[in-house]
Order: C-alpha cells, then structure tokens, then sequence
C-alpha cells in the first residue's frame, strides 16, 4: 500500500501541484485568429488575470513582431493589437518576466480565389452542380489546414472534417438559412398538392385563354413577375410553379421559364420601393454616410440612385424585346428551337424525376378548380404582405406627417422580417390547400399527406445545392476573397467618373464569386462609397458633382450584384428559379450567361461611364433601350 502510495498518487498530487502553481503564476494568454490571411488586418488578443493590467507600467509589457516593438490598446482586462501579416512572422510577448512566443503562417490572399473558381469552373464544364461546389469545399478547407502546421496527410482529413461539422452544420445554423429551406419544403408540398387536386390545371385553363402560344404565355410570366415585386424569393418559386404547366404545354422550354423567372426576381425587387431588399441596402448606405459626414438621408440617396440602375431596368426591357419579336440566340435559341420539336428541356430523365413532375398529374376523375390553387397562391402573394407589414410596423412612422404615404410603406417593408412572413404565408397556404383537398374528398386525408411528402421530396435535391452554396460562401468569407477581388481592383488609379463602371464590375465579379448579391451589398457599400466621395473631392470636384457620381456608384454596387447573381451557379436565387422551374440548373445558367452579359454590357458603356461624365438619363435609357433592341433583331434568330 505504501509502495503504491509512493509510486502513483504521490507523483499524480506533485503533477496537479505543479500545473496549479504554473496555472496561478501565468498572467496572459494570447489569442489569434482561427485563419490568419496574408495582407487582411488580424486582430490578436492578449487576455491578462485579474488587475494585472493597472499593477505593472506600460515599459514592462512588450508587444513584437520580428522583433519589433508593435502597438496595442488597453481594452479593460485585455490588450488588443492589429496587424496584417504579409509572411512568416514571429509573434512575441513579454510581461514581466513572461513570454509567449508563436510563429504565424498567413495564408497567402491569393489561395482565397480558388475555391470558388474551381466549383464555379467544374460546375460549367462538367454540368453537374453537387460534386463541383463539394470540390470547390474541399479545396478551401484543404487550404485552411495546410497552412495550419499539419501534414498534408492529415490537412486532408481534416478538411473531410471539417466540411462536415464546420462549414455545413455554420449553414444550417443561420436562422435566414433555415427559414428559406422549410419555405422552400412549404412550397414544393403545396405545389404537389394543388397539382394533385386538380387546382394548377384548372389555372393552366384560366391563363390558357391568355397564353396561347410560346409568345402569349413567356409575357404572361414576365407579367407576374413584375407583379409580385416585393420579395426575389416568394416572386422565384410562385411564378416559376405556377407557370410551368402553363410554358410546357406551349413547348417553351425549361430554360427560358427559368430565364424569365429568374430575370423578373432580382431585378424587380432591387427597384421597387416597397421590398425586402430596401431595408438591408438603406443599412448599408446609412454605414458609408457615416463615414463622410454625408447629411443626406439614405432613403433620399436610394431614391436618387434609382434613375442610374440601369442593369436591373434594361434587363426587363431586353427580355420583353425576345418575347415580342420571337427571337433568341446562343445556348437558349438551341433550347427553344428543341422545346418545339416537343423536347421541354435539355435534362436527363433522372433529373427530371427528381424534380418530382411524375408526382404532379392529377387523377383522372378529379375535376379542375381553379381556386384550389388560386387562394393558396394568393395566401402567399398576399400573406407574404400582410406578414412584411404586422413585422415591420412602427407607428411613430405613421404618426409622422413630414413622410409621404409611399416613404411610410416602404420604411415598414424595410424594417420588416422577411424570413417570419414567408414561413407564415407558406404555411397558411399549406393549410388552406389541405382544408380545400379534403374538405371537398378530392383526395383523401392519406393521399393528401402523402402528395405533401412527395412535395418535400421534390425540394430535397435543391436544399442539398443551397447548403453547399452557403457553406462555399462561408470558405470565401473566412478567406477574405472578396478583399482579393478588391485589391485588385481598386489598386487601379482610375478617373472618378470610371469609377461606377469599375464597381459594377467589381461588385459582379464578387456576386459571382460568392453567390450573394446581398452579401456582396455588404462589403462593397461601406468599402466602396467613402471611396467615391474621397476620390472625386481629390480630383477638384465640388459637392454637388460628387454627390451624382456617389449615387451612381450606389447604383453600380447594387446592380453589379444582381448581374453576378445572375451569372453565378452558386447563387441561391440562380438556383431556387432553377428549381421552380425544374430545369436543370447548369443548363439555366448557360442559356443564361450570354443574355445577363449582353446587358451588363450594354450597362456599363452605354449606362455608367456616359451617366458619370454627366449626360442626361433621357439620353442614356432611349440609347440603351435603342441598342438592346437592335440587338435582338440582328443577333437573334427566329425560333418557329
């Protein structure tokens, strides 16, 4: 017993001894950041026990980089210092008679655009979506931990890993996340259902008599999505279900109804007064206004900035061109040209079935009703509303005579949570839609829960998409690409009326890159618009001329984004008009591609530079309007 006394606890008790007294006797402990970026500012922290800080002189603490002496500030108990790696470097430091010392491998800011260029590449080349944003995760996360001091052995691991548990699970941790999959799952089952029941027919029926041929039927889209203008989402997934039936049976193809859904979204909503954009973008103003004491409201400064959207504008003008006069070209003209030989879309037939259409035919003793989809829509057109409102209502705002009715509407819509009221909306129009079904025995309570399964199943597929593309969009956070894009870029000593186009094409390349119009929104606006006002002052402008070209730089941000948006396989809306419309989604962004780069174009030379170099916009729209039309008629070929 004594022996054993000797040789085991007494040697455990030393040990828990001796890391207790080290444990007392440390006075700091040093934070860095998870992943270190080369030429990004890092922030470090240096966390001290009790009231260290205010027991010792400044003199008795130093902070070292390479040796030299850096600075720091006192944050209560902690010392913080910011510092921006550029290559290996040896971090130090000494209080009193301690030391911490650790070497720090920045990730060069280079490697950050790889990963989404390589899912963005494979997706276009090898036409198939899942396995290239995987790869493009893959990629990232291998960076991370290559630069982490592992082997490569284990970097890989770890990067199967950490996909998993990091990235994908950080996604499904947002609440804006969520919300968009079970509204996405609320409306696929509700779609199934309606189709089931007899609804969505007897609407085919209805719209029938005003879309009777390719012509009728693609304006009758482009007029709903103009209609339902206040949010990209509930717009995407309304009209691309409803009017599938509608475009198949006049042999438009899959790849033009997801061109018009998606090209009526976006761009609607980024123009309206009253959406779910208008709240997230007057933020992102008010952040740059700050900066340089501008006293000029963001509402006024979004207001002005309307007339230089061009993008968003010339796109729904551009398309109305193509419906009235028939033609395409490019990929979607092969894409029309076979949906008239009866060929819809170019899927193969496992994508087709994924996407649920054999799930959709309704049974042949049932009888269409048009309003057995017609109230559930309108319950998520106008629940999608009502929601906006009751979350956003604010009755100081009501009660303020100076705002115009308009103003009023749209400050509620802006401050409103738009997630709350498409999940209301949706599941109210799931109720309605069940309570329709089996209060008139169309379907059985069993059938009726099993098309609502069969509908969930339909979205599976698409979700999977979306939770990739967002964790991607997590990998080129943590990688700072969008800083890569930027510096780029703005290293250029360009003309302050340059600038707009510059950024459009910036803000477009970092949508693309990313996926997230709005998430581009964000880095751009405070980044970008100080930038502006600095740069025309320096080139001896006065105020008023440098308050146009900061309002067509807000212009620039927003709609570069949208065109990204458009262009990128990774984008979620990109991705939801391609599920609305089950179309297979590489091939909507290709048919895609060339029409959003047309206009973009068309934005840039004839929109932007002449707008900053200050000609009028009665000019510029008739001139943009004009050469887009030409456009088509020369380049576009008729599909018969």
């Amino acid at each position: 017993m004594i022996q054993f006394l000797r040789k085991i606890v007494l040697p455990l008790l030393l040990l828990i001894s001796f890391n207790s007294f080290a444990n007392q006797t440390n006075p700091f402990s040093v934070e860095y950041p998870s992943i270190i970026i080369s030429k990004v500012k890092q922030t470090i922290t240096i966390k001290t026990q009790g009231d260290l800080i205010e027991q010792i002189k400044s003199d008795s603490i130093q902070v070292l980089i390479n040796g030299k002496q850096t600075a720091y500030t006192i944050e209560g108990s902690d010392l913080k210092l910011q510092h921006k790696f550029t290559h290996k470097e040896i971090v130090q430091v000494q209080i009193r008679e301690f030391n911490d010392t650790k070497e720090i491998t920045p990730i060069p800011l280079w490697l950050s655009i790889l990963p989404p260029l390589i899912a963005i590449l494979m997706a276009l080349f090898f036409k198939e979506v899942l396995s290239a944003l995987f790869i493009g995760l893959f990629s990232g996360t291998l960076i991370i931990y290559s630069y982490k001091g592992t082997s490569i052995f284990i970097a890989f691991f770890k990067a199967i890993f950490a996909i998993s548990d990091t990235y994908i699970i950080n996604s499904l941790h947002d609440s804006g996340h969520i919300s968009i999959i079970v509204f996405s799952m609320l409306i696929g089952s509700m779609v199934t259902l309606i189709s089931k029941n007899g609804g969505m027919q007897g609407i085919v029926n209805i719209l029938s008599r005003f879309a009777n041929n390719a012509r009728s039927g693609q304006l009758v889209t482009w007029l709903l999505g103009v209609l339902i203008f206040f949010d990209d989402y509930a717009n995407t997934l309304v009209v691309g279900n409803t009017m599938r039936p509608v475009t198949d049976r006049l042999k438009v193809s899959r790849e033009k109804l997801a061109y018009i859904v998606d090209s009526t979204a976006a761009p609607v909503a980024s123009v309206a007064m009253i959406t779910t954009w208008i709240g997230i973008e007057l933020s992102y103003i008010q952040s740059a206004t700050v900066q340089i004491g501008v006293s000029e409201s963001p509402y006024s400064i979004f207001l002005n900035s309307l007339p230089s959207r061009f993008y968003p504008f010339f796109t729904l003008a551009f398309m109305l061109f193509l419906i009235f006069k028939g033609k395409d070209f490019g990929p979607m003209y092969k894409a029309e040209k076979l949906a008239r030989q009866n060929h819809i879309s170019s899927q193969d037939p496992n994508i087709q079935s994924s996407n649920g259409d054999n799930d959709l035919e309704m049974a042949a003793h049932i009888t269409p009703k048009w309003y057995n989809a017609g109230i559930p829509i309108l319950i998520v057109i106008f629940g999608t509303l009502a929601g906006l409102l009751y979350t956003g209502w604010d009755a100081s705002v009501w009660a303020d005579t100076s705002l115009s009715f308009s103003k009023k509407l749209s400050h509620v819509i802006g401050a409103s949570d738009s997630y709350s009221a498409l999940l209301w909306s949706s599941l109210s129009a799931v109720l309605a839609s069940v309570a329709l079904t089996v209060g008139q025995k169309i379907l059985s309570l069993h059938e009726t829960s099993d098309s609502l399964l069969k509908g969930f199943k339909t979205m599976l597929t698409a979700i999977l998409i979306l939770v990739l593309a967002w964790a991607l969009a997590d990998i080129t956070k943590d990688l700072h690409t969008a800083d890569f894009i930027s510096n780029a870029l703005i290293s250029i000593n360009v003309a302050p009326q340059i600038l707009p186009a510059l950024t459009f094409i910036l803000s477009a390349l970092i949508a693309f890159s990313t996926g997230s119009s709005w998430g581009t929104m964000a880095i751009l606006y405070p980044l970008i618009l100080p930038a502006s006002w600095y740069l025309s002052h320096s080139a001896g402008m006065n105020d008023g001329a440098s308050m146009n070209l900061f309002y067509i730089t807000v212009s620039a941000i927003l709609a570069g984004s949208v065109l990204g948006d458009h262009c990128s396989p990774i984008s979620d809306t990109t991705i939801l008009s391609s599920l609305a419309s089950s179309c297979n989604h590489i091939e909507h962004v290709r048919t895609q591609l060339p029409y959003a780069l047309t206009v973009g174009s068309i934005s840039i030379f004839i929109g932007l530079i002449p707008a900053a170099y200050g000609v009028p916009y009665w000019i510029i729209f008739p001139a943009g309007i004009l050469s887009l039309y030409l456009i088509v008629h020369f380049f576009g070929k008729k599909v018969e």
